[in-house]
C-alpha cells in the first residue's frame, strides 16, 4: 500500500522527527538519501522504519536481501508525503527512522571531546565527522544544539553514526570525566603547535560567540589556543577543533 496523505499517522510520526520534541517523544531521528542509509546500517545503529518513495526504482529496492528481511519495517510514500517527511530541499527517496542510543556520560576510556554550549547544529556535525576521522570517538555534549538533528546529521557524514554521544548537565559530563586532564581551546593559551598532550585528554570547545562556560574553564587543567594572523580574532567552532584534535592528537599518538 502506498501511503499518499500528509495527514497519515505514519506520515506525521516520520515528519515529527523533524524536530526536536518529536525526537525527544519517540527516542529516534531521521537518516536520509543513499549513502547515509547505507552507512547506517552498516554500523549496526538500530533502524526502526524505512520509508521509500514509491517509484519503480524504489521499489525494486524491496527485492534486496536487506530490505526482504525488513518487509514489515518499510513503507512505501506518495511523493508529495515523502516530501511532508524529508529535510532535504531535494529528496533522494530513501530515509529511516533510527534509535537514539542511550549514552549517560560516562568516564571515558581514551582521549575525547567536550562541546561546550555549541548552538549551531552544522557546527556540531562537524565537529563530530572531525572526530570520528580522528580517533575521538567519546563525544560530550552540554547544553549544545543537538546531535540527531537532520542538520546536525547530514553535517557529520556518518560520523553520527560512529561515535559515542554523551549528553548531560555540566555537572553530569564533568564528573564522568573527573581525573582526566582538561585542556581549554580559547584565545590566549599556550601554543597549539609546541603544546605537548598528556596521554590521555579532552579537548573542551565553547560557544561560538561566548566561549566556554566558566564552569568548563574553572576546570580546565590547561589553555591552548591557535595561533591567527591580526586582525583575525577567532575561527569557526568546528574549525577550531579540527585543528585541535588533529595537533594534539592524531599526529601525535
Amino acid at each position: 500500500m502506498v501511503i499518499v496523505s500528509k495527514q497519515n499517522p505514519v506520515v506525521k510520526e516520520l515528519a515529527s522527527l523533524k524536530e526536536k520534541k518529536g525526537r525527544r517523544e519517540r527516542g529516534t531521528f531521521l537518516v536520509e538519501g543513499d549513502k547515509m542509509f547505507r552507512e547506517c546500517a552498516e554500523s549496526g545503529m538500530e533502524i526502526v522504519r524505512i520509508a521509500l518513495l514509491a517509484t519503480g526504482e524504489r521499489r525494486a529496492l524491496m527485492e534486496a536481501p536487506y530490505f526482504k528481511d525488513r518487509r514489515g519495517a518499510v513503507v512505501l510514500l506518495g511523493e508529495e508525503a515523502f516530501r511532508a517527511v524529508s529535510d532535504e530541499k531535494t529528496p533522494q527517496g530513501i530515509l529511516a527512522e533510527v534509535k537514539i542510543p542511550e549514552a549517560p556520560p560516562q568516564p571515558p576510556r581514551g582521549r575525547c571531546l567536550l562541546l561546550d554550549g555549541v548552538a549551531d547544529p552544522a557546527n556540531v556535525g562537524a565537529v563530530i565527522r572531525t572526530a570520528a576521522a580522528a580517533g575521538y570517538r567519546e563525544i560530550y555534549l552540554a547544553d549544545c544544539a543537538d546531535p540527531y538533528a537532520p542538520k546536525s546529521v547530514r553535517a557529520s557524514m556518518s560520523g553520527v553514526f560512529y561515535c559515542k554521544l554523551m549528553r548531560g548537565t555540566r555537572e553530569e559530563i564533568l564528573t564522568a570525566l573527573g581525573g582526566v586532564p582538561l585542556i581549554a581551546a580559547d584565545m590566549g593559551g599556550e601554543d597549539a603547535f609546541t603544546f605537548v598532550p598528556p596521554e590521555k585528554f579532552c579537548i573542551c570547545i565553547g560557544n561560538e560567540g561566548g566561549g566556554l562556560s566558566d564552569a568548563v574553564r574553572g576546570r580546565a587543567d590547561r589553555t591552548v589556543g591557535i595561533p591567527m594572523q591580526d586582525p583575525v580574532e577567532s575561527l569557526n567552532a568546528a574549525v577550531s577543533a579540527g585543528i585541535m584534535m588533529y595537533l594534539l592528537g592524531y599526529a601525535k599518538k
